[in-house]
């Protein structure tokens, strides 16, 4: 066997809809503030030529590939090349930055850590369909697998960052949730536990379930709200917060989703071949 049917998840057309929908939010904001979010590029340089309209550029790109993911347009390649784009932005231009800033502080990464989980998502949800895509170069075909490993790892630090800013982070969960820095805590050791989980394959599905039950409940319960309450610091900043928690949480599900093959069973198979063709 090589997945539980009973686990419980949400389909993965819905799940690739959270992702879709992520991407399409963060596209319209770059429209609304004429600017690049900061997830996607970091704050470049003002001399940069055409910045409005480079900005234009990418929030078309990225609604045009949440379309593409949800309607099915080709959604598997749109998918495979929207990750490889997420993943030079994080190397031209999130990686410069931070190293020539404060590359110490294990916070000012993340947004370069976010945009790596987009960049893996990406991958995940291109991986979800199952028919290779004609014509797609084969080295994105196998960078698709590496994508969970990249959400792994960022929920992994800021499962971290829960220790480190608890004191900030104590001050996101809403007041009318009583033992704040118990959340924090138990919201950072789940990050870890979920990530270490997916990493090493130990009920991975499980682990990524809950993670995507519970990052969507912050999507409902702290993020909107926050949002609706201050929509414009930051260039809207607490929704971009909004559109990556649905992402987050629909990379997660999805991961919970898709089978798993059981490392066991494989071995198991194997051997078996191996005994029989040996045996004739």
């Amino acid at each position: 066997m090589y997945y539980t049917p009973a686990m419980p998840q949400w389909p993965i057309p819905t799940s690739r809809i959270f992702y879709a929908v992520g991407l399409i939010g963060i596209g319209v904001q770059h429209f609304i503030f004429a600017d690049f979010i900061w997830v996607i590029m970091p704050a470049p340089a003002p001399w940069l030529p055409g910045r409005p309209f480079l900005a234009y550029a990418v929030g078309a790109a990225l609604i045009a590939a949440g379309i593409a993911i949800i309607f099915d347009l080709k959604g598997r390649t749109v998918a495979a090349i929207t990750g490889a784009a997420f993943l030079l932005l994080i190397i031209v231009t999130h990686i410069p930055t931070q190293l020539m800033g404060t590359p110490g502080h294990i916070a000012v990464w993340n947004n370069a850590f976010k945009a790596l989980t987009l960049c893996g998502g990406a991958w995940v949800v291109a991986g979800s369909w199952p028919e290779k895509s004609p014509g797609l170069p084969r080295f994105l075909e196998s960078l698709m697998p590496f994508g969970k490993y990249f959400l792994a790892v960022t929920v992994i630090t800021f499962g971290i960052e829960h220790f480190i800013y608890k004191q900030f982070v104590a001050m996101l969960v809403p007041t009318w949730i009583p033992g704040a820095v118990f959340w924090t805590y138990f919201a950072g050791i789940a990050l870890i536990l979920s990530g270490a989980s997916m990493i090493v394959n130990i009920q991975a599905r499980l682990a990524s379930f809950l993670l995507g039950l519970m990052i969507f409940l912050w999507f409902l319960v702290l993020h909107i709200p926050r949002a609706i309450a201050d929509p414009h610091t930051l260039m809207g900043n607490e929704w971009t917060s909004v559109f990556e928690a649905l992402a987050f949480s629909g990379i997660a599900f999805l991961l919970a989703a898709l089978p798993v093959p059981n490392r066991f069973a494989i071995s198991y198979r194997k051997l078996s071949t191996a005994g029989a063709v040996g045996g004739r």
